[in-house]
């Protein structure tokens, strides 16, 4: 068990180190993130709508969008150095890949999180009158089914000659529940609610984002060998 968690957090260290030295992805999600506030910003007419009426559904699809800028070249590294066979010939699990995979991507994902939440509170002036805990478990098990989706999806298209373009095609309809219940729960803790109406919200977070977890890593290995 220790050896299969050492591999999972080796891939994840590896792609995260990585990372950190080109900054390749996190430059392109986060310049996103900042665009996307200030268009929002300058073209909502707040004498028509309250900001804080649509920051949640806003945040939600930034969050989408640029999570895919990202996750769609999980993968694209390796192949390019055809470094994604030889992992296939090693006798890694490949089940621990795909988790090291998603492990890396998550870490990723929630620092861009962080940079949305603090430009939407900046630029709409949002106040939070919730629960923080419950806020980062809803917020958590969005990004966790959506980075499961997208890791396993992203395997899909590498090697597609649409490669990331095809991305979002296949994986939006399967994102509908996360976009749903996270705007819907983010929205009620933004305004003071109750945690009794967020946890059926965070309930359904929380088993999509475990069942896409366990499915997505059982077809990994007959999407990756294709």
């Amino acid at each position: 068990m220790r050896t299969y968690i050492g591999l999972v957090w080796a891939i994840a260290h590896k792609d995260l180190l990585v990372e950190f030295r080109t900054l390749e992805r996190l430059i392109a999600m986060g310049a996103f993130v900042v665009l996307i506030g200030i268009l929002f910003n300058f073209s909502i007419d707040t004498t028509v709508v309250r900001p804080q009426d649509i920051a949640t559904g806003l945040i939600w699809m930034t969050i989408i969008f640029g999570g895919m800028l990202g996750m769609g070249r999980t993968f694209s590294l390796e192949e390019q150095d055809g470094a994604l066979t030889g992992i296939l010939q090693s006798p890694i699990p490949l089940d621990a890949l795909y988790l090291g995979k998603v492990l890396g991507n998550f870490v990723l994902l929630s620092m861009m999180v962080a940079l949305v939440f603090g430009v939407f509170g900046m630029f709409f002036g949002l106040t939070f009158a919730g629960s923080l805990v419950s806020l980062v478990g809803v917020v958590a098990s969005g990004v966790l089914g959506f980075v499961a989706l997208t890791t396993l999806f992203s395997a899909m298209t590498t090697r597609s000659s649409m490669g990331e373009g095809l991305l979002p095609v296949l994986i939006f309809p399967l994102l509908v529940p996360i976009i749903v219940n996270g705007t819907t729960a983010t929205n009620r803790l933004f305004a003071g609610r109750p945690f009794a109406e967020v946890d059926g919200n965070l309930r359904m977070l929380a088993a999509f984002a475990i069942g896409s977890t366990v499915v997505c890593a059982w077809l990994f290995r007959f999407v990756i060998e294709e």
